[in-house]
């Protein structure tokens, strides 16, 4: 398959999965879809050379959300094993491709921080069992965003991208912990997960992949 194809097919079973399956109950079709939209960008970035950390973090993103299709009660510190296992892939990676330390990282990176901690502090009285979990999740993730900013600035879209997944997360982990919408409407926060979360992880396919 073409690279174009690839593209095509990971944005193919993105809109399908988004605006068909996102709401429905867990499916065999469903948990497919979803796994195959970021796994064909992971086969991209395997076609296309861009390294085996690239294509290892894509490739563990589709293990996790193959888990997360699945019931959430019951596959959910699966998927969170999977997703941090990649964000460290992510952060090995931009730590090796890291520029200079300019203005912009001194000017972002705190306040990544500081919005993660704020997020934990709210949603801490919730996570029960999973605190440790969650707690070592979320340092993995600000060190994936945090080092994608050190990107040099012609790989602009991957940064974007890694601000775009820690985003998503924040609204997933409000409606799983605590059951927070946006604006009150599950479709709404469904969307906004989805389209954050893979819209993220296409640009970073491409900023590290041009």
């Amino acid at each position: 398959m073409t690279d174009s194809g690839l593209w095509a097919a990971a944005a193919v079973c993105a809109l399908f999965y988004g605006l068909l399956l996102v709401e429905r109950p867990p499916s065999f079709m469903r948990a497919v879809v979803k796994t195959a939209a970021t796994g064909a960008l992971a086969v991209l970035a395997y076609w296309q050379g861009g390294g085996p950390l690239l294509a290892i973090a894509l490739a563990l993103c589709a293990v996790g959300d193959a888990f997360l299709a699945g019931d959430p009660k019951r596959w959910l510190p699966f998927g969170l094993a999977a997703f941090l296992a990649g964000h460290v892939a992510y952060a090995l990676l931009f730590w090796k491709e890291r520029g200079t330390v300019d203005a912009l990282f001194w000017a972002t990176a705190p306040l990544v921080v500081a919005a993660a901690a704020v997020m934990l502090w709210r949603l801490w009285p919730s996570l029960g069992a999973l605190r440790p979990a969650v707690v070592a999740y979320v340092a993995a993730i600000v060190a994936m965003v945090t080092l994608s900013l050190l990107l040099p600035h012609a790989r602009w879209p991957a940064a974007l991208g890694a601000l775009a997944f820690m985003t998503s997360d924040a609204v997933l982990s409000f409606d799983l912990f605590k059951g927070a919408k946006l604006a009150g409407s599950t479709r709404l926060t469904a969307w906004a997960v989805w389209f954050l979360y893979f819209g993220g992880q296409a640009l970073i396919a491409y900023g590290m992949l041009r």
